[in-house]
């Protein structure tokens, strides 16, 4: 787990990321360890994930420094070169960063001495009936309060071809692929896939595939259901559907969902993870797949996802729940598990936090 060079991803519009950056660049120095920034808007252009990595020397680990958002900018460039990723929170309500920001150094002190876990997270890959483009009347019209736009999907070339099979992007997704309308007054109409088989067509606003990780996103919002990060398989929901069954299906992850644009729908925009990157016609599909590979998230001791989730979502207890008594304790469990329930994975009591930075 030897790291000998760090990739910044870093958010330049707050200066606590600024000023945490030179925290990571003095510590590298002071490690001898190589250390470069990845600017993803460089010179008002975007670029492919494997060009951002190879000008940044082929980090081993890419330290995000920002939200969410800027994670999963650092999780598409360590997806494309197998890298581990570390997120420094300096966001609002993002579930996906693991460290806060005054404790970046004994973070990567850490990764250095190797007292972390590295947890794989499911990603997300996608086949279409055609390659992936944005025509530039789209382009203009969306760039409006949005920064410089990705490059087209590049084909994966080692991968077969075939025409049931369609084009194989080289795209990742860590929270989830979108399909959504382009008119405000039109509805996409799309035909629903799943395991090659077809379950309903819909007429909604949109139509997504979340990750597990992805599930307390766009899904969420949409209604979907929060699934723990560490569950395998695709969640199908759709947004504000015109239909009665406006519920999510969870597939496994062996069951590819695959979206075809129906003959009277508009066109639809093709997002990943938030990012558009292609515009489909009538007629066109694609296929949302488990990827093959996976990200490698640096997590510095058990993460308490639940716990989270109670504290990022605001959660609040019935009133019904505390009337006649005290409210429940946070962690009930003090003691070690008996031999029977020892394979649970079980967050440290909240008085244990050794393992926290």
């Amino acid at each position: 787990m030897t790291v000998n060079r760090v990739g910044l991803v870093v958010h330049g519009g707050r200066g606590e990321a600024v000023a945490a950056a030179a925290a990571v660049h003095e510590w590298c120095a002071e490690h001898a360890v190589g250390c470069t920034d990845i600017d993803v808007w460089q010179e008002g252009s975007r670029h492919s994930a494997r060009e951002e990595v190879d000008a940044a020397g082929d980090p081993d680990l890419i330290v995000t420094l920002g939200g969410d958002g800027t994670f999963l900018r650092g999780a598409r460039l360590a997806a494309e070169n197998d890298a581990m990723v570390l997120g420094v929170d300096l966001g609002r309500v993002g579930f996906l960063t693991e460290v806060p920001v005054q404790a970046v150094r004994t973070a990567l002190d850490a990764v250095l001495e190797e007292r972390i876990t590295v947890e794989s997270r499911m990603l997300l890959t996608m086949r279409a009936s055609c390659r992936l483009e944005v025509p530039a009347q789209v382009e203009t019209l969306l760039r409006y309060g949005r920064g410089p736009m990705l490059p087209p999907p590049r084909v994966r070339v080692e991968c077969e071809t075939g025409s049931d099979w369609g084009v194989a992007l080289n795209v990742t997704a860590l929270n989830d692929v979108v399909l959504e309308k382009l008119a405000r007054d039109r509805q996409v109409s799309v035909g629903v896939y799943l395991a090659g088989r077809l379950l309903a067509s819909y007429s909604a606003d949109a139509l997504l595939v979340a990750t597990p990780t992805g599930s307390t996103a766009y899904s969420f919002a949409a209604g979907g259901p929060v699934v723990s990060p560490r569950t395998e398989g695709l969640v199908f929901t759709p947004v504000a559907p015109h239909m009665v069954f406006n519920r999510s299906v969870v597939a496994a992850p062996d069951e590819p969902i695959a979206f075809r644009v129906l003959e009277r729908s508009g066109q639809a925009a093709v997002s990943i993870d938030g990012q558009l990157r292609g515009v489909l016609s009538p007629g066109d599909w694609i296929g949302v797949y488990a990827a093959p590979r996976r990200l490698k998230a640096v997590r510095l001791g058990p993460m308490d996802f639940y716990g989270r989730l109670r504290e990022r979502m605001n959660l609040t207890d019935a009133p019904a729940a505390l009337a006649d008594g005290t409210a429940a304790p946070l962690w009930p469990v003090t003691t070690p598990p008996p031999g029977d329930l020892a394979h649970l994975a079980l967050p440290p009591a909240p008085e244990d936090a050794s393992w926290r930075p």
